[in-house]
């Protein structure tokens, strides 16, 4: 009995030894493309790609890298293609930063705090911008193909097995994903780990925790191939970097320029459209109230404020204006409207973060593009504005 154990105890120290060279050789090769992804960020910040939006490698490199200012938003972050939009306007740095953009169409504050939470750590003591935009808060059944459109099982998965989210607010966010539970079908862990979550049942929550070493092992292999997707990227698909450089912004010749150009084209906007900029009162005042008072983007916001609060960052909030010619109501009146910059704000402010509602442009027929909340060129210039006093810490205009 003991000589055969002897024989195979030989094998056994080589397989502990290659396993071991193994996992050297994998954690070298983490740490260099970790590297790689540090210093190639003025070539990637600015780009927005699936990789980025779905993947955390990219979005870590922003937040640690002091020039760069990430924002999260939906399709606004990608349209128009405009010099002025804030990937191309902050491209070469001219201000001492660049905007890094997260985010792809329909992408709603349910998706944007999962990469919030993911990153945990990463965005201790980090500036950051959070885009919104004002037509989630006026649904009662926000669309599910938006949501599937940006979910992402690794964001998810590195959120719930995290450390940096408490069991409360964990609970509360696993409750909201699985309403949209035909996601997970393919992921029984992350689907048992979130049903566990949000039962609230003792038993459940042993078993949570009993899940735990499982999931921390499913997110080191989500790592390692989110990092040779990276690498891919770098191979077939990155860009020159820009060639950073400081350039003087007059901000008020720039959007006085604009304005300029813009009022012109709201003239013939204004022209065409049957709305009313002086209505008192309207027959859509109460839907309109109605649904934004019971939309669930609410409850989403204020996750995603609790999840900015518990990872410690420091996020400018956005929104823009409600667009005049999106309603489903008909008219829907000033006051009405500005029930929802009130109740916006209100929100924002009591977890003490900056917040920029651009109230004073909801009448402004050439802040938004018709018909859709995209911002015109006019629009993005009083966004980088805004963007640029935030991150050299001036009080942000809107």
């Amino acid at each position: 009995m003991n000589a055969p154990t002897r024989k195979q105890r030989p094998h056994v120290f080589a397989a502990l030894i290659a396993l071991g060279v193994a996992a050297i050789i994998l954690f070298a090769a983490q740490r260099i493309l970790i590297h790689v992804e540090h210093t190639t960020i003025a070539s990637t910040a600015p780009e927005s790609f699936g990789l980025k939006n779905q993947g955390l490698a990219f979005q870590r490199a922003a937040a640690h890298s002091p020039n760069v200012l990430p924002i999260y938003g939906s399709s606004e972050l990608l349209q128009p293609a405009a010099s002025e939009r804030g990937d191309n306007f902050f491209r070469t740095a001219p201000t001492g930063f660049q905007l890094s953009p997260v985010g792809g169409e329909g992408a709603t504050p349910l998706a944007m705090l999962q990469r919030v939470a993911a990153l945990d750590s990463d965005l201790r003591g980090k500036k950051l911008a959070v885009s919104l935009s004002p037509g989630w808060f006026f649904s009662v059944k926000p669309g599910w193909s938006a949501y599937a459109g940006n979910f992402s099982p690794m964001a998810a998965s590195e959120m719930i097995f995290g450390t940096v989210l408490d069991f409360h607010l964990k609970r509360k966010i696993a409750s909201r994903m699985l309403d949209y539970s035909s996601l997970l079908e393919n992921r029984p862990l992350l689907e048992f780990a979130l049903r566990c979550l949000a039962s609230g049942r003792r038993v459940d929550r042993i078993l949570f925790y009993g899940l735990w070493p499982a999931g921390k092992m499913q997110n080191v292999l989500l790592e390692l191939l989110d990092h040779l997707a990276a690498l891919d990227y770098f191979r077939h698909e990155m860009k020159a970097p820009p060639r950073l450089h400081a350039e003087a912004v007059d901000w008020r010749k720039l959007i006085a320029k604009v304005s300029e150009t813009a009022a012109a084209e709201g003239d013939e906007v204004k022209k065409t459209s049957s709305s009313d900029s002086q209505i008192i009162a309207s027959s859509g005042d109460a839907a309109f109230r109605a649904d934004m008072n019971t939309s669930p983007a609410w409850i989403d916001l204020e996750l995603l404020l609790h999840t900015l609060a518990s990872v410690h960052a420091r996020p400018l909030i956005l929104s823009m204006p409600i667009p005049r010619d999106f309603y489903k109501y008909g008219d829907v009146s000033r006051a009405a409207r500005e029930d929802y910059y009130r109740k916006l704000h209100a929100l924002v402010q009591r977890y003490h973060f900056a917040v920029v509602e651009f109230e004073g442009h909801d009448e402004d027929w050439a802040f938004l593009l018709r018909h859709s909340s995209h911002l015109t060129v006019k629009g993005w210039v009083y966004y980088d504005r805004a963007l640029d006093d935030f991150f050299h810490d001036r009080v942000p205009e809107s």
